[in-house]
């Protein structure tokens, strides 16, 4: 069953048993979130690419081999589609158009746009999945249709959100990544964010054999 939704069985694999093990915080869920317009976002979300396991790299490469023709039709230039990273891989970038950027793109983001975005700021990867058939996020990285969710801590997972002012990725001078993102920010005129993420919460529970829709509810 897994296999018919993500081409990274592997991967899959190992996210469901994190989903089986993890708790959940619903204090997170509760908090207002707006649906994602990506023709205001403009996938700010994708700008820095996106770290790769070792599966993704091996499934994606034979991706681009396979469906390069296809792939550059929808809206790939072509070349090279990954580059290293913090001692691994990750999709390429490439110099952004101020025009091609959120009008509240953060200023500690760099101004770079993953390759595998079309003109109009969607993935060509999921656009080649629904063009084949297949689940729409077949072949996307799983951190990336996983944004924002997050799955913390090692002894036990937390299933949580990125919090304004708690991100865990901030550091110095980089207040964080999810909690500044359009579609991780909390919005107080907007819906829960167990609704608002009800797809991705979908998948989550599917790898894992639960349904996190229903527990969150």
């Amino acid at each position: 069953m897994d296999g018919e939704r993500s081409a990274f069985v592997e991967t899959a694999a190992l996210l469901g048993r994190q989903v089986r093990e993890a708790a959940v915080d619903h204090g997170a869920f509760a908090r207002r979130m707006r649906v994602c317009e990506l023709a205001k976002c403009r996938a700010t979300c994708c700008h820095d690419g996106v770290v790769l396991g070792e599966e993704e790299v091996r499934v994606m490469g034979e991706v681009v081999e396979v469906y390069g023709e296809a792939l550059r039709d929808l809206g790939w230039a072509g070349g090279d589609w990954w580059e290293e990273a913090e001692g691994g891989r990750k999709t390429a970038t490439r110099r952004a158009e101020e025009a091609e950027l959120a009008e509240a793109f953060p200023a500690h983001f760099p101004k770079t746009r993953c390759v595998f975005l079309d003109g109009e700021h969607r993935c060509v990867l999921q656009r080649l999945a629904v063009k084949e058939g297949r689940h729409p996020w077949y072949w996307k990285p799983m951190s990336c249709w996983m944004q924002p969710l997050r799955l913390e801590g090692r002894e036990r997972p937390l299933l949580t959100l990125a919090k304004e002012g708690g991100d865990p990725m901030a550091r110095e001078a980089y207040p964080g990544f999810s909690s500044c993102t359009p579609c991780g920010k909390e919005e107080a005129g907007g819906r829960p964010a167990g609704e608002v993420l009800r797809a991705e919460l979908e998948m989550l529970g599917a790898f894992g054999g639960r349904d996190l829709v229903r527990e969150i509810e």
